[in-house]
This record gives structure tokens, sequence and C-alpha cells, in this order.
């Protein structure tokens, strides 16, 4: 009778690890379809910046050291595409607040403002903006559920012994970018 509640107990413990152990397996597949959404939301504002500067150089002659920065940052974050999140994160950062800084200059040119291209091209990259946004959400929530996973107990010992590593966020390097407005009235 001793014995058979000895296995009992012993199959329990096995079924429990196997749990853990796929618990970690999906959360590690959660992160990684996170990760690959915002990859796909990158790639494609990355594909619309060249046509929204081409739009936009007949209009901004005097704006060539901004158009070449865009340009340039683009370069690098289509060359960077398979680096760590934290190394992407820099340099998407750049990115956007150039493009920020794009945008508001544009504000400087009323023909460039009417033009349909660049108002369609806008509102792209808009909504890339913004689908970009939601997917780093995802990403980051998968990674904090993924790593409170590798470094809980009990499922942390699992998580050792079948290598399963914690993930890192993607998170925006730029302090301006979090700095809170200062509003004055």
């Amino acid at each position: 009778m001793g014995t058979w509640i000895i296995l009992a107990v012993l199959a329990g413990i096995v079924l429990y690890g196997i749990s853990l152990y796929n618990r970690l397996v999906k959360l590690r597949q959660m992160a990684g379809e996170g990760w690959s959404g915002i990859d796909v939301q990158l790639k494609r504002r990355a594909d619309l910046i060249p046509n929204l500067l081409e739009t936009v150089k007949g209009y901004m002659t005097h704006e060539r050291e901004l158009l070449e920065e865009v340009t340039r940052l683009r370069g690098q974050a289509v060359s960077n595409s398979n680096g760590s999140p934290e190394q992407r994160a820099g340099i998407e950062g750049a990115l956007s607040g150039a493009l920020g800084r794009l945008m508001a200059v544009a504000e400087n040119y009323p023909d460039l403002k009417a033009n349909e291209n660049f108002k369609e091209f806008q509102e792209a990259l808009e909504e890339t903006e913004n689908e970009i946004s939601m997917s780093r959400r995802y990403y980051n929530g998968s990674v904090r559920n993924l790593n409170v996973a590798v470094e809980s107990f009990p499922s942390n010992l699992i998580a050792n012994r079948f290598g399963f590593v914690k993930a890192e966020y993607f998170e925006i390097e730029n302090d301006a970018d979090r700095a809170v407005p200062n509003v004055k009235f």
C-alpha cells in the first residue's frame, strides 16, 4: 500500500513538472510572437520612409540635414533588424525622434501639408506608430510573464534545468520621450 502512495506522489510531481515545462514553453512562444509583431511593424515603418522622403524632398529644400538623418537612421534600423530588443529600441527610438522632427518641420510648408501623397504617408505612418505601440505593449507583457515564471519557485527549477532564460523588454531609450511635458499657462 505504501509503495502505491509513493508512486502516486512521484507521478503527481512528474505531471506537475511537465505542466510547468509546458507553461514555460507557452510563455516563451508568446514572447516570440510579440517580438514578431513588433518586427513586422518596424519593417512596415521602414518601408514607408523612402516614399515619404521622396514626397517631402521637393518641398523641404532647406531641411537637407534632417532628411539625411532620417535616411541614415532608417538604414541603421534596417541593417540592425536581427539585433536584440535593447539594440533595436535605441535605433528605433532615434528614428522615431527624427520622424517626429520631420513631421514638425512639415508644418512650416503649407503646400506640403496639402499634398495628398504626404497626407496618405502621414496617416500610414501614424497608424504604424500606433501598431508599434500596441505590439510593444503585448510583447512587454509576454516578456513580463515569461520572466516571472523563469524567476519564480518552483518553475525556476524547470527553467534552469531546460535552459529557459529571461527575455529583454523593448523599451524607449530616449529620456526626452519619457519626460512629462512642461505645460505653462
